[in-house]
């Protein structure tokens, strides 16, 4: 008797994973995202206003946040 989750684990065998971004890149793309963050929230905190923020505030943050995974996994701290 088979079961599907042993189906699963036979057909996963036979596509291994393979990531968007690469091991050798991920610290170039979290480098990138850290400095654009920078220069956004720069910019945000010199006029800051309730019209910049979806402009400015929100793709400062998504930029860190998604540059401060990269750079951890870059530098070997797996989270």
């Amino acid at each position: 008797m088979s079961s599907p989750l042993l189906d699963v684990w036979e057909a996963a065998a036979s596509a291994p994973f393979s990531p968007a971004i690469g091991k050798n890149t991920q610290f170039t793309v979290g480098f990138v995202l850290l400095a654009i963050s920078l220069v956004l929230t720069t910019v945000f905190g010199m006029n800051r206003s309730l019209a910049n923020l979806p402009v400015l505030g929100v793709p400062a943050s998504l930029a860190f946040g998604f540059g401060a995974v990269y750079m951890i996994c870059a530098v070997g701290v797996y989270v």
